[in-house]
């Protein structure tokens, strides 16, 4: 989709994307780096700063699986709490007065987390 997002962008009808029109990267991992995959319900929303923030309470040497529900769990709700608010400065309100728009606050939408840890999956065995 083109512009800010789908609403302010001026098209009609269905935005329709194809995989391949899908950004792609690559990027090195290493033991104990946490991954962070949302929708844009979540960084419409949230800072990177803030995300940072609430990752920290994650164990990065002995990650688990709940700690790591609980801090998705939480990021969703901060996300969701944020994008009610209708005087926050979200970074989707700091993007449309970028392009123009006068818009202030949250943006209410999908919010979805999923998060992953870098972890060892095999002890290194001496043969």
């Amino acid at each position: 989709s083109s512009g800010i997002n789908a609403e302010y962008g001026g098209r009609q009808g269905v935005i329709q994307d194809r995989p391949s029109d899908a950004d792609t990267a690559t990027i090195s991992i290493q033991r104990g780096d946490l991954i962070v995959m949302a929708t844009d319900g979540l960084f419409d929303n949230m800072f990177q700063k803030q995300i940072v923030e609430r990752l920290q309470q994650i164990d990065r040497n002995a990650p688990t699986y709940e700690g790591l529900k609980l801090v998705a769990d939480k990021l969703a709700a901060d996300a969701r709490n944020l994008a009610m608010d209708e005087e926050y400065m979200s970074p989707f309100a700091v993007k449309a007065q970028h392009y123009g728009i006068n818009f202030r606050g949250g943006k209410l939408d999908d919010i979805t987390v999923l998060l992953a840890s870098v972890v060892d999956c095999w002890q290194d065995e001496k043969t």
